[in-house]
């Protein structure tokens, strides 16, 4: 059965409704058809082969010939001006949208992440443990290039796993992430010197992270299109929940059975939510291949994505929003040291606001599937802003002025974590989105790798006041810079009428 033929440039282009091809209802439509999201200049052809029985064999079997080089389409204009990339074509593709399949990949994707984004949201914690013991005569600088190197090395190493995840799917990824995060904290329970820590935190653990990021994230997208923005919220809440039990457990065991333990039992707790990741993070859409077959070339990274203004403008913007996150992430555990309150005692800002972060990554998600992904996830970097420049600037000595700016801000800042990928999804086929994805974050991760050494350099500029008043403002304008991104991004897709669902 052959649904759709190639939309002409007008109808292509923008338009926030879904297109039924002709003849079919929606009760005889076997398919879910998006042309509100992801608007793009081909279509694609779906092809479900039949049963030896004449039945329909299901989702796992369908072939998607793709029509986007078609001549008709070739110089088409969209009507501001702007060119159909081929990473916003109509697609028609089957989406479960959920079942019991679906939610096991989601909840996958929820132990994975916890093993990369839990340890992320409680690195203030580290932070301020290894400036007092391990690492007390190195700077701020240079402890804050161990974090940066394990989100470099997360983010970086993905350009490659997204193509891979594509092609081969998660299976093998999965397995040796998890082996590899497991043993990083194993071996940083033995590490005692700079170096030590940089190769087994960093460095091993960074790699593990990077082979669980893509997947976890890419997974979800062959499940989930309609309901992604809930999907994703869903599974991203792991990190929240990671960066809320992490530091109140080392809270009491870092005093108590001391460093070597703490990160061993750590280890044991991914050694477990290991299980579950591998067993149900999985691909159900088959690979987008040539007319000529599969090439090498599939596997290596694609570029050609940062020809669409909206996908350059989105990575630049998830870039400072990088910068802008791990400043308050890192550091706001040793500001609230250095204004007079109790170290042991500042570990729960951090559960404070990884507790907003839960709710940020949920609601949000819902909204966006509702009011649109781009609107608001522009609407939560705005709040960031505005929560740095006027809650955290002059907290000083306030207690619950901290407190509150922690659970707000993680409320705000989880939410951006969350839609970042769903948007990015938004411009792109799901079966590319391993690619998309990896790409992007290989942008994200040169602002991860600068952030916290640059809020360690800044920390030394002049007097202490001086320096945390850089910290907050650089912060600031990061997220603003950021906001300008996706505002552009969205003016591209849709133009400036705030009314408009994208």
């Amino acid at each position: 059965m052959t649904l759709g033929q190639a939309p002409n440039a007008e109808d292509s282009c923008l338009k926030n409704h879904q297109q039924l091809p002709a003849g079919e209802s929606l009760s005889t439509l076997p398919t879910f058809i998006d042309s509100s999201d992801q608007e793009k200049g081909g279509s694609f052809v779906l092809k479900r082969e039949a049963n030896s029985d004449g039945q329909d064999s299901g989702p796992e079997s369908d072939t998607i010939q793709d029509l986007s080089d078609s001549p008709d389409d070739e110089g088409a204009k969209c009507e501001n001006g702007l060119a159909r990339q081929p990473s916003a074509a109509t697609t028609v593709i089957d989406f479960p949208e959920g079942g019991l399949q679906g939610w096991l990949v989601v909840f996958g994707s929820f132990c994975a992440m916890i093993s990369v984004f839990g340890l992320i949201n409680s690195a203030a914690v580290f932070e301020s443990y290894f400036s007092t013991h391990q690492l007390v005569n190195h700077s701020a600088s240079e402890i804050g290039w161990i974090f940066s190197l394990y989100l470099f090395i997360v983010f970086f190493v993905g350009i490659q796993v997204g193509p891979i995840f594509d092609r081969h799917g998660a299976r093998l990824l999965v397995a040796v992430g998890s082996l590899l995060v497991v043993l990083s904290l194993m071996l940083l329970s033995l590490s005692k010197t700079y170096y030590q820590i940089m190769l087994t935190y960093s460095v091993l653990g960074g790699l593990g992270g990077a082979l669980l990021n893509c997947p976890a994230y890419g997974a979800i997208t062959h499940f989930f299109h309609v309901r992604r923005g809930l999907a994703t919220g869903v599974a991203t809440i792991s990190g929240g929940i990671g960066g809320i039990v992490f530091p109140i457990m080392l809270r009491y065991t870092l005093p108590s059975i001391g460093f070597p333990w703490s990160c061993r039992i750590l280890g044991f707790i991914m050694l477990g939510l290991a299980v579950p990741a591998n067993l149900f993070i999985k691909t159900r859409l088959k690979p987008k291949i040539s007319p000529d077959g599969p090439k090498i070339s599939s596997l290596l990274p694609d570029f050609s994505g940062f020809r669409d203004l909206r996908y350059a403008f989105s990575a630049i913007g998830i870039f400072f929003m990088e910068w802008g996150l791990f400043m308050p992430l890192t550091y706001i555990v040793s500001y609230a040291a250095a204004h007079g309150q109790d170290a042991t005692e500042s570990y729960l800002l951090l559960s404070y606001l990884n507790a907003g972060s839960v709710l940020g990554r949920v609601l949000p998600g819902l909204f966006a599937d509702r009011i649109g992904r781009f609107n608001v996830v522009i609407i939560t970097i705005s709040l960031c802003v505005i929560l740095v420049l006027a809650m955290w600037l002059p907290a000083a000595m306030s207690r619950s002025v901290l407190i509150g700016y922690a659970v707000l801000f993680g409320f705000a800042s989880g939410s951006n974590l969350g839609l970042v990928p769903v948007c990015l999804g938004q411009l792109c086929d799901a079966r590319q989105f391993g690619r998309y994805y990896s790409t992007a974050m290989m942008v994200a991760s040169f602002g991860t790798l600068s952030s916290v050494p640059i809020g360690g350099a800044l920390l030394e500029m002049g007097s202490a006041e001086t320096g945390w008043r850089a910290v907050i403002i650089f912060s600031g304008l990061s997220y603003f810079i950021a906001l300008a991104c996706y505002t552009s991004a969205r003016v591209l897709a849709v133009g400036f009428n705030p009314r408009v669902k994208f």
